[in-house]
């Protein structure tokens, strides 16, 4: 008997397995609140971002981490760069005065380093000779100098003997002998030696660079801004020209404010009859540049000079003229000259001062705010470093 075609399709039918059974769909789809709390879906798209932010975050700390080495093994070097970009900076002005008298970049720029180590010369042999006289007449104050060192040493032993007293040392610490390690002096000199080597080595460097950044100024420019994509160079070339004009200005605003306060300076100091006065009064005004620990350094040459030689009345009136001068600089010049360059707070002032001076020492506290002011423009002019210029600034 043949079966009934009918028959057999709804046979075939009724035994092949349903599209749900073969996909593995055996029920509903579960619905998102049968997922526990606090176990968002993850997908791989989500996934990979939040790998993609670690591994950013990760060589964003190994590069600051690579920088920061890279200071504190390589101070000498690149304190010496820096330097000679300041002085290349005060020296360009008279190499454009030279090529406008048709005189070449580059000999206009060895004229301007040969003038910039003769000033220096002059100024070390001056000091030089100022400092022998004042060394040769160094016995006629020693008596004063050496009774207020003896009025400082017996309030230190007062002090200590209080201590003692009130701190007793332990029944272990009486028993125990201490021992101090001490070096030869060939050690130390060999050691000195050396390090005064390398560091007259690296500065002789100094007008070599010099020379160098200003006949290759524009190339060196040009050829910076040519490193970034073609989209970036205009932004790139903004902001090399907006730090050079910072450089220059935070220059030329210290040379102003020193020749005021060191003019000052000279003036009461030479009303007092201090030693020396129009000598100590250009050291006074210069150290005063110092932010903030300035006007600390700037009282010591008077103070140390006038000893035996000034009554009370003369160092009240040292201190108030130090202390007014720097705070009128502070309050009043450097607003004038520096105010439209260098905007920073003063909270991003004391840290940046803080670190570079731990970093490279006095050379550190010099060059911290021309590098927050420099670090300051190129956050403003990258977009995703905004947020960092915003905090430095005012």
């Amino acid at each position: 008997m043949t079966p009934d075609p009918a028959e057999l399709n709804t046979a075939e039918h009724q035994a092949r397995p349903s599209d749900d059974v073969v996909h593995g769909a055996a029920g509903p789809e579960p619905s998102q609140e049968s997922r526990p709390r606090g176990f968002p879906e993850m997908t791989p798209t989500r996934e990979r971002q939040r790998l993609n932010r670690i591994q950013a975050f990760a060589a964003t700390i190994i590069a600051i981490g690579v920088v920061l080495t890279l200071c504190y093994f390589a101070e000498l070097v690149l304190v010496v760069v820096l330097v000679s970009i300041l002085l290349s900076f005060i020296l360009a002005p008279i190499v454009e005065l030279l090529y406008r008298l048709k005189i070449p970049h580059g000999v206009g720029a060895a004229i301007s380093v040969l003038l910039l180590l003769a000033a220096l010369y002059g100024i070390t042999y001056v000091s030089y000779n100022q400092a022998i006289n004042f060394v040769h007449e160094f016995p006629k104050y020693s008596g004063e100098i050496r009774k207020e060192l003896m009025r400082f040493r017996e309030r230190a032993e007062e002090i200590q003997k209080t201590t003692e007293g009130v701190m007793p040392e332990s029944g272990e610490e009486k028993g125990v002998m201490k021992v101090r390690a001490t070096t030869s002096w060939s050690e130390q000199l060999t050691h000195g030696f050396a390090s005064l080597t390398e560091t007259v080595l690296i500065i002789s460097f100094t007008p070599f660079l010099v020379y160098f950044m200003l006949t290759w100024e524009q190339h060196v420019r040009s050829a910076t801004v040519m490193l970034f994509r073609l989209e970036n160079r205009n932004t790139a070339y903004v902001t090399l020209g907006l730090i050079a004009a910072m450089i220059r200005s935070f220059i030329l605003g210290n040379v102003l404010v020193g020749l005021f306060i060191s003019a000052a300076s000279v003036a009461v100091f030479g009303f007092l009859h201090l030693p020396y006065f129009y000598f100590l009064g250009v050291i006074s005004g210069f150290l005063s540049l110092v932010p903030y620990l300035g006007v600390v350094l700037a009282l010591a040459p008077p103070l140390i000079a006038g000893i035996g030689q000034i009554n009370y009345g003369d160092v009240i009136a040292v201190v108030v003229t130090v202390f007014g001068l720097h705070l009128f600089a502070l309050n009043v010049l450097y607003p004038k000259f520096l105010g439209s360059r260098l905007q920073l707070n003063p909270l991003a002032v004391t840290l940046g001062l803080l670190f570079w001076g731990f970093i490279w020492g006095a050379m550190g506290l010099v060059l911290a705010i021309p590098i927050l002011a420099a670090m300051k423009i190129v956050f403003d002019h990258v977009e995703s470093l905004r947020p960092f210029g915003a905090w430095l600034g005012e």
